[in-house]
C-alpha cells in the first residue's frame, strides 16, 4: 500500500520560501490537488494544475505515473491540510502547521501521532510493505527547524533550483528565539520538536511508523523532510530498519545534507534513476536542473514500481505524456 499523506503549513507562505508557493492563489490547495492528480490524473478541488509560472509541474504526474503503470493502491490520509483532497481518504487532522515564528506550530500534535498509531496497528500486517509519501509546501523548511532542535546541523533541499538557505537559516533563528533555544534543545523530546516547530505531516508520519507491525517493513518515500521524520524515530528509540526512497536529484543536491544525514541516522536510502534529459517538455527536462527534484512520494513510487517489473525508464515515458496531457488542458499562465 502507498499511503500519501497531505498537510499544509503557514511557513509556506513566506515570500521566496516555497517554490509550490509562486502561485500564492494555489499554494493552499496544492497538497489535496496532488492527491486528486494521483487518483484522477488531475485535480478536481482547483480550476488549474499546480504547477509554477514556468511549467514545471508537480512530481505528483511522476506518482501518478508510476501508480498507474504498476497498479499500485493508494490511501490519502488527511493530516493537516486546508481543504479535503477529493478522492476517499482518512482523516487525522484538519487545522494546518502554523507559523513557528510566531507560536507553536502544531498544536494537535498528540491527538496526529495517536491517530496515526492506531491507523497503523489496523493497517499493517508483519510481511507487508508500505510506503509513506507526503504532500506539504514549505516541509523542507520545518525539517530544517525540527532537525537543528534535535541537534543535527545540516541543510534540507529545496523544490527551487535556488536552495534559499539564508533564508531558512533567519527562519530557524527567529523561531528558536521565540522559544529561547538552541540547536539540540529537544533532542530527546521529539514531539514537542514537531509541536512548537514542525508541521502535522511529520507528527502523522512518525506515528504511522511506531505503530506498524515490527515485521512490517516501512519505506520513507520523501527527500531530506523524510531525513527530519527519521530523525524523530531514532530520537524516540526506534531502532527499526528505515529506508528513505528519493529521486536522484535530492540524492545528488549539493546545496543539501541528504546522503550525510542519512548516513548519520543509520538509515538506508534509495535514488530512483528518473532521467528526463530527452523528454520534449522544457517542464520536465528542468528537472535535470535542480527544479522541483522530489515530492509526493515520487520517488518512492518509482521503486513501487520496480518491485512489480515497472522499470524507471517506463515511468519517465508515462510521465512525459501525462504531462502532454497536462498542458493542453491546463496551459501555464
Amino acid at each position: 500500500m502507498f499511503f500519501l499523506f497531505i498537510s499544509n503549513s503557514d511557513i509556506a507562505r513566506v515570500p521566496g520560501l516555497s517554490a509550490a508557493g509562486a502561485n500564492a492563489d494555489v499554494l493552499p490547495f496544492t497538497s489535496q490537488a496532488d492527491a486528486d492528480v494521483i487518483r484522477f490524473g488531475q485535480p478536481l478541488s482547483i480550476d488549474c494544475f499546480p504547477m509554477d509560472p514556468d511549467g514545471h509541474p508537480t512530481p505528483a504526474i511522476i506518482t501518478r505515473a508510476a501508480v498507474t503503470a504498476a497498479d499500485i493502491p493508494v490511501c490519502v490520509v488527511r493530516a493537516g491540510s486546508i481543504m479535503p483532497p477529493s478522492p476517499p481518504y482518512v482523516e487525522l487532522c484538519s487545522s494546518p502547521g502554523g507559523d513557528p515564528r510566531a507560536a507553536a506550530s502544531v498544536c494537535e500534535v498528540k491527538k496526529i501521532f495517536d491517530g496515526a498509531v492506531s491507523l497503523a496497528e489496523n493497517f499493517t500486517k508483519d510481511g507487508d510493505k508500505v510506503m509513506l509519501g507526503e504532500s506539504i509546501p514549505g516541509g523542507t523548511t520545518t525539517a530544517l527547524l525540527v532537525l537543528r532542535s534535535l541537534g543535527y546541523d545540516c541543510m534540507v533541499s529545496s523544490a527551487s533550483n535556488f536552495n534559499p538557505t539564508l533564508l531558512k537559516e533567519s527562519i530557524w533563528r527567529d523561531a528558536s528565539a521565540r522559544l529561547g533555544i538552541e540547536k539540540g534543545a529537544f533532542r530527546n523530546d521529539p514531539l514537542i520538536a514537531i509541536s512548537e516547530l514542525g508541521d502535522p505531516m511529520q507528527a502523522a508520519v512518525l506515528g504511522f511508523v511506531m505503530g506498524s507491525k515490527k515485521r512490517t517493513e516501512v519505506i520513507l518515500a520523501g527527500g531530506t523532510q523524510m531525513l527530519a521524520v527519521a530523525a524523530c524515530l531514532r530520537a524516540m528509540g526506534c531502532e527499526r530498519e528505515i529506508t528513505v526512497a528519493t529521486t536522484k536529484y535530492v540524492a545528488d543536491d549539493k546545496t543539501a545534507s541528504f546522503c550525510e544525514l542519512a548516513r548519520l541516522l543509520g538509515v538506508e536510502t534509495y535514488s530512483a534513476p528518473l532521467d528526463f534529459s530527452l523528454s520534449p517538455y522544457k517542464g520536465l527536462w528542468d528537472y535535470e536542473e535542480g527544479f522541483v527534484k522530489e515530492g509526493v512520494g515520487a520517488g518512492g513510487a518509482v521503486l513501487y514500481a520496480s518491485w512489480k517489473g515497472v522499470k524507471a525508464d517506463e515511468v519517465v515515458v508515462r510521465t512525459n505524456k501525462l504531462y502532454r496531457e497536462i498542458v493542453e488542458s491546463y496551459p501555464p499562465k
